[in-house]
């Protein structure tokens, strides 16, 4: 059964909007496990431009919710990371100047670094996951440093299909990524710029078992209800 994480960081960001209260992104984490969602994702960025330590230590404290935890390599979210034990991680690369995350790890450079922050957080039993690009050796490289799942970043294919662009080849990339995974043992995962269309040309993929989405949710749901949008992506990916 193919699972919905729903990405909650954009409620942070309103609240921060006015640095006020409101909207509490806990309140958010609970509302959207209440209606589907089957895991909560935030990102503790170095920045802290949406969720703050609070907001991570409070949402990842709940008994029953499952929190995907997103962090940068960086020494000290590290080990935040740690004392807050989250439910599962995932190692993604971080930019300060960027808008959003532009792009999978750079396995090869951070290899040794990486790898090390798998050892802590398996030695607590947390599950572990990196932020990849639809690369071949980006999997090799991902079974070498024994993580337990890999998130494809989707950010290619889904700016491609909503430019009504050619998208095959990048589909296939994602697709031989999957199956290679698969084969290793390792679970695939896929996030970034999902909105409907994306994710349901994704789901002809069999192998991937998890759609993380934020964005695309949060914003509809401005118009439309956080429930229904939910409810439209729990259709698509089941």
């Amino acid at each position: 059964m193919r699972r919905l994480g729903v990405n909650i960081d954009h409620v942070a960001t309103l609240r921060n909007a006015r640095g006020e209260y409101h909207p509490n992104p806990l309140d958010a984490a609970k509302f959207v496990k209440k209606i589907g969602a089957d895991s909560i994702t935030i990102h503790l960025r170095e920045d802290r431009r949406h969720i703050n330590d609070y907001d991570a230590k409070k949402i990842c404290s709940v008994k029953g919710l499952a929190v995907n935890l997103e962090i940068s390599t960086n020494k000290e979210i590290v080990k935040k990371a740690l004392n807050i034990k989250p439910n599962y991680i995932c190692i993604v690369p971080e930019n300060r100047k960027e808008i959003t995350t532009e792009g999978g790890l750079d396995l090869i450079k951070n290899k040794k670094i990486i790898k090390e922050i798998i050892f802590k957080f398996k030695k607590k039993k947390i599950r572990t996951s990196l932020f990849i690009n639809p690369s071949i050796n980006d999997v090799k490289i991902s079974k070498e440093l024994s993580t337990d799942c890999v998130e494809i970043h989707t950010g290619k294919i889904a700016n491609l299909i909503k430019s009504k662009k050619r998208y095959l080849n990048e589909f296939n990339k994602i697709k031989k990524c999957s199956v290679l995974a698969k084969k290793m043992g390792i679970e695939v995962h896929a996030g970034h710029g999902l909105d409907y269309k994306t994710t349901k040309i994704l789901t002809k993929i069999n192998h991937i078992k998890e759609f993380n989405i934020g964005h695309f949710i949060i914003g509809e749901s401005v118009f439309f209800g956080l429930k229904k949008i939910i409810h439209n992506f729990k259709k698509i990916i089941r």
